[in-house]
């Protein structure tokens, strides 16, 4: 009883683990659109993405 439930907590946190991958990734893809358009500043594009400035400064160094 107590494998089965130490499987299903392991599934049930890696499930949670990759929507928070693709809620973080899909956080990035915003960020490096509005890094394209040249128009916002850093600030902004934190604001509006979800990422902290600090990983939107990061991005912008990587482009």
């Amino acid at each position: 009883m107590m494998v089965l439930y130490d499987e299903e907590e392991i599934m049930r946190s890696y499930a949670e683990s990759e929507r928070h991958d693709a809620r973080y990734d899909e956080k990035v893809e915003t960020a490096k659109r509005f890094l394209g358009m040249e128009k916002l500043s850093y600030e902004e594009i934190a604001a509006g993405s979800g990422l902290s400035v600090e990983e939107v400064e990061e991005l912008a160094g990587g482009l």
